[in-house]
C-alpha cells in the first residue's frame, strides 16, 4: 500500500528554519517524482519544489534560495529544508508523487500527482 507521511512541521519565528520529511511506505521513492505543495487558509495550493528522480530540483520562484529539496534513498524519504522563513511560507504543507504522464512544464500542477500525504503544518509567526 502506497503511503506518504510528512513530519517537521511547527511554529517557528521569522528568519528561522525547519525541515519537512516525507516518508514513503509500499514503494521506493527514488523510482518516482516527488514534489512538495502548501496550502494556506483561502489560498489555492501552490506547487513549491519538486525533485526528480534524476535528482534534478525545481522551485517556485517565492522560495528558490531559501528552500532546498533532497533525497535520502537508504531511509526512502524526500525532504524540505526551509530556512530564511517568512510570515507567508506559513501553510499545510504536502508531499506527492509524480502521476504516469507527469512533465517538468507542469511540475507546479497537483493534478499530475497521485499519490499525497496529510500535510503537516508549519507556522512562521513571532
Amino acid at each position: 500500500q502506497v503511503q506518504l507521511v510528512e513530519s517537521g512541521g511547527g511554529l517557528v519565528q521569522p528568519g528561522g528554519s525547519l525541515r519537512l520529511s516525507c516518508a514513503a511506505s509500499g514503494f521506493k521513492l527514488d523510482s518516482h517524482v516527488i514534489g512538495w505543495f502548501r496550502q494556506a487558509p483561502g489560498k489555492e495550493r501552490e506547487g513549491v519544489s519538486c525533485i526528480r528522480r534524476s535528482g534534478t530540483t525545481y522551485y517556485s520562484d517565492s522560495v528558490k534560495g531559501r528552500f532546498t529539496i533532497s533525497r535520502d534513498n537508504g531511509k526512502n524519504t524526500v525532504y524540505l529544508q526551509m530556512n530564511s522563513l517568512k510570515a507567508e511560507d506559513t501553510a499545510v504543507y504536502y508531499c506527492a508523487t509524480g502521476a504516469p504522464g507527469w512533465y517538468s512544464s507542469r511540475w507546479r500542477d497537483g493534478h499530475v500527482y497521485d499519490y499525497w500525504g496529510q500535510g503537516t503544518q508549519v507556522t512562521v509567526s513571532s
